[in-house]
């Protein structure tokens, strides 16, 4: 194999639909006005405590100019459209056009936790209840992890390689890691990278309410009169996450790409740390963690003292933030202190496969802006109380390198550092 050119690999736009809205823009404004995206769940019916949910407001595959009632009907797992839909807006923000030149030359990572089960489980009530016959001829393609990707490749025209990296709840850094790994080393100038998950269907919520995922809202909970305090990450009185649907892909582009076609960079991948728990299947493992983080901000040259934020994985459960604080602690030390720590899960819910994508989108515009989203819905934690959350309200400060933390069921850990440009 030939060497790695060594390329330097920049972020030029974005795409996301999220709980707080079915555009980054959107999202973007409901983020930066404190708010928080979650109502009890109206897609489907359940019986369970942990019926509060992030859906996307408003979303509707009919709305896409390139979406008819055959393809909505056809295409039933909505990852397929959602991802062809974020994958537009991402290149569209990010100004690079798809032609002949650089069509070969971009491609496309988009990672899932669950991939198509919504399709599924339409086939099996069709299997049960209308013979097999009425099984769709369109769910095995339903069902594959690229084939969002090879959809968002025919509505826009790159060739380059298409797969989804499946890291659980780490998906997205790890479709961002990957890709940036593949511009460096020249096996392609452009990447669409990040995560979709749309999840928000009877047997995933309660699966997750059984497994003591997800909160349980019972009477004299604050989130039984107010939905959006559900998530409430580091906060005293936290239960659990709330499951969400949603999307985020960023535009990677090499160096040089950037002159030529006339790109304006946003923020560069500067290190990437993954690691595995081998300890179990849910519950983290902190040697492993710190590792991934040691290993990102290793990678990207920079000291700990450098790095000036850090994007929370941050779920709003008991073991996993105080596990996350923890590793932190061991990483920073007493420098911790004065580090912004916050999770946008208190404001989007967790995403799963694309938490990582969004919260990465999240943190660079940020960035460019001069601004740290905040941990909504927090009450001051004793135990944490020598770590700055960025509790309740935006702020206004600036910053040039931050840590973004993702890590997900399996055992499965991977942090970036971004560096601003």
């Amino acid at each position: 194999m030939r060497a790695p050119q060594n390329r330097r690999v920049f972020v030029i736009g974005y795409g996301a639909a999220t709980p707080l809205g079915k555009t980054f823009d959107l999202t973007w404004q409901g983020a930066a006005e404190g708010r928080a995206g979650f109502r009890r769940v109206t897609k489907c019916r359940v019986d369970s405590l942990s019926s509060v949910v992030g859906e996307i407001p408003e979303w509707d595959p009919l709305d896409l100019d390139f979406v008819d009632r055959r393809e909505a009907y056809n295409w039933n797992a909505d990852f397929v459209l959602l991802t062809m839909a974020v994958c537009r807006e991402a290149l569209d923000r990010s100004g690079l056009v798809i032609d002949r030149e650089t069509g070969p030359r971009t491609a496309c990572l988009v990672g899932s936790a669950l991939n198509g089960a919504d399709a599924f489980r339409i086939a099996m009530d069709n299997l049960l209840n209308k013979g097999p016959f009425k099984v769709s001829p369109y769910l095995l393609p339903n069902l594959c992890a690229n084939l969002p990707a090879g959809k968002a490749g025919m509505l826009m025209g790159f060739t380059g390689p298409i797969f989804s990296p499946q890291g659980a709840c780490a998906s997205g850094n790890h479709a961002i890691g990957i890709g940036a790994r593949m511009i460096r080393d020249g096996d392609c100038d452009f990447v669409l990278a990040g995560g979709v998950d749309t999840c928000i269907m009877p047997e995933i919520i309660h699966g997750f309410a059984n497994m003591n995922a997800t909160i349980k809202i019972v009477e004299g909970d604050r989130a039984f009169a107010d939905p959006t305090q559900a998530s409430r990450p580091f906060s005293i009185d936290r239960r659990g996450m709330v499951l969400a649907e949603g999307g985020a892909v960023l535009v990677l582009a090499a160096e040089e790409m950037l002159s030529r076609y006339g790109l304006t960079p946003k923020a560069e991948v500067l290190g990437v740390g993954w690691t595995s728990d081998a300890h179990h299947f849910t519950l983290p493992n902190p040697d492993t963690i710190v590792r991934a983080i040691r290993q990102a901000i290793a990678d990207a040259g920079v000291r700990p003292a450098d790095i000036r934020y850090v994007s929370a994985h941050g779920t709003s459960t008991p073991k996993g933030d105080r596990t996350e604080i923890a590793c932190l602690r061991t990483v920073f030390g007493p420098a911790l202190e004065k580090i912004p720590v916050s999770s946008n899960k208190s404001q989007i819910g967790h995403t799963l496969g694309a938490s990582a994508a969004i919260e990465a989108a999240l943190g660079i515009e940020g960035m460019c802006r001069g601004l740290i989203l905040p941990t909504v819905n927090h009450l001051p934690d004793p135990d944490l109380a020598d770590v700055d959350v960025v509790p309740n309200q935006v702020r206004r400060q600036s910053y040039d390198l931050f840590l973004s933390n993702a890590f997900g069921f399996g055992g499965t850990n991977c942090c970036i550092v971004f560096r601003g440009v």
